[in-house]
């Protein structure tokens, strides 16, 4: 479904002050530190996102009525071009799963630091992860190393689909505990990405990485 700005009816203040185009960049809002409580803000300032379906799994509990069975979905959205969200959802049918996904994936959205970080790599563009970094959830850790132009994503398929989101198009990795639990890997890698804005550099420092949000 394509979003309309001019039908969207605003329901909080930072919501009034985006229609009204009075905050017309998403890096103001994550700045002033406010809290996203409508996706429509996040349709209307990151317009061009793309959704990739990581899993989808069947989920089963038991409740006092008996056994309960639901989708659980993961959903990473992104631009390819520096922001990136991770999310999951579950219902009885997957196409709800899905969509609840897609809502969690957007209000979950960061914005990803990115630079020419490798010692043997003087292209100048923001093709890599500007540090070492590491992510964990769960039994898994992951660890995003800078690595040259050319050398790709040397990672398993559901770190690709994420940093490709996100715009990397480079990187060395090392991971550790089980990484074939979708969930976990997903979650340690999204984590390690949104630890790159946590380190503490000086401008100049960050000049020279190349390094951009």
């Amino acid at each position: 479904m394509n979003f309309n700005i001019d039908e969207w009816e605003p329901k909080t203040n930072l919501g009034h002050m985006v229609k009204e185009g009075t905050i017309t960049d998403i890096d103001e809002i994550f700045e002033r530190g406010l809290p996203i409580m409508e996706l429509e803000i996040v349709d209307a300032l990151l317009p061009d996102l793309e959704e990739e379906v990581m899993d989808v799994n069947l989920v089963q509990r038991m409740h006092k009525s008996g056994r309960k069975v639901n989708f659980r979905v993961i959903v990473a959205v992104g631009n390819k071009n520096g922001y990136v969200g991770l999310g999951q959802g579950k219902a009885k049918e997957v196409g709800p799963a899905i969509r609840k996904a897609v809502d969690n994936a957007k209000f979950n959205v960061i914005k990803v630091r990115r630079g020419c970080g490798d010692w043997g790599c003087v292209c100048g563009r923001e093709h890599t992860v500007p540090f070492k970094i590491s992510g964990k959830s769960g039994s898994v850790r992951v660890t995003l190393i800078p690595a040259p132009g050319g050398v790709g994503l040397a990672l398993g398929d559901v770190g690709k689909t994420i940093l490709k989101l996100a715009g990397i198009d480079d990187v060395w990795s090392q991971t550790m505990g089980q990484t074939q639990t979708t969930i976990n890997f997903a979650g340690a890698v999204f984590d390690a990405l949104k630890n790159l804005s946590m380190i503490k550099a000086n401008k100049s420092d960050l000049k020279n990485l190349g390094v951009v949000g």
